[in-house]
């Protein structure tokens, strides 16, 4: 017990420097743009737009409402992709800060997968106008959202927690994940219900895809109007912590030979 109280005391400590980490994040990556925040919105909007052509004529026969069908699946895979990718190199691209004082690396992560969850919110707006302008239901489970955005928060934080300390290693991993990432893509129900997959390959999605219980429960509650099942809903929780606790293991497992190799 002692041990994470002390953990939780030194997070505490450097609590001002993760603020001051994300916000750098958010203004560098809309500096010098007129618009500004606002492509938070536009962007994912845009996306969308172009995404919803694409597709519509394949996918969209048997979806009522496609562009919000499409839109509750991948805002959140989005999410999950740039976090992650984020996440893997933050504590290589810190290496000179590593090497001259001492911070807790993983707040380096932390602060990538946190900087791209304030995306994500700002991106619920560019959800609501997607249902406003296709006159979509907005039914009260709507607001219930958070409950997901902290799940896959967690899990994404697991994952890219995991992903810094073997790309220390192995920089290969990089080139990798961005190939494993379009197959997880392809392999989430985003653009297809997974009813419409063979039976062999529904299993494999519903039993073997983290990402499935996220865009479930966020489907639910957005696209569906109703309360998610009791086995997305307690199996996205389990699987987040799990891989948190995996990722925090292997993080602190490796973090003093970091210095080694960056």
């Amino acid at each position: 017990m002692k041990i994470w109280i002390d953990r939780i005391n030194i997070f505490l400590k450097y609590k001002d420097l993760l603020y001051q980490l994300v916000t750098r994040d958010i203004k560098l990556k809309y500096r010098r743009s007129i618009l500004g925040y606002l492509w938070s919105v536009l962007n994912p909007l845009f996306v969308m737009i172009i995404m919803t052509i694409v597709f519509s004529t394949m996918f969209s026969r048997n979806i009522e409402n496609f562009p919000v069908y499409l839109f509750t699946g991948k805002m959140l895979f989005d999410f999950l992709s740039v976090s992650t990718t984020q996440a893997m190199t933050s504590v290589t691209g810190n290496a000179s800060l590593l090497k001259k004082t001492y911070v807790p690396k993983y707040i380096f992560t932390l602060s990538k997968v946190t900087s791209c969850m304030v995306d994500l919110v700002f991106s619920f707006g560019a959800l609501l106008i997607v249902m406003l302008v296709t006159r979509a239901h907005i039914y009260w489970t709507f607001w219930l959202f958070p409950i997901v955005v902290v799940q896959i928060y967690i899990f994404c934080c697991g994952l890219g927690f995991f992903l810094a300390e073997f790309n220390v290693f192995f920089r290969d991993v990089q080139y990798i994940y961005h190939a494993v990432i379009t197959a997880w893509m392809y392999l989430t129900p985003i653009f297809y219900p997974v009813e419409s997959l063979p039976d062999t390959v529904q299993f494999f999605v519903k039993g073997l895809n983290p990402v499935y219980y996220y865009v479930a429960q966020f489907r639910d509650l957005v696209y569906y109007g109703r309360i998610p099942g009791w086995r997305v809903f307690w199996g996205g929780w389990i699987i987040a912590f799990v891989m948190l606790a995996f990722g925090l293991w292997t993080f602190k497992k490796k973090q003093d030979e970091f210095i080694l190799y960056i």
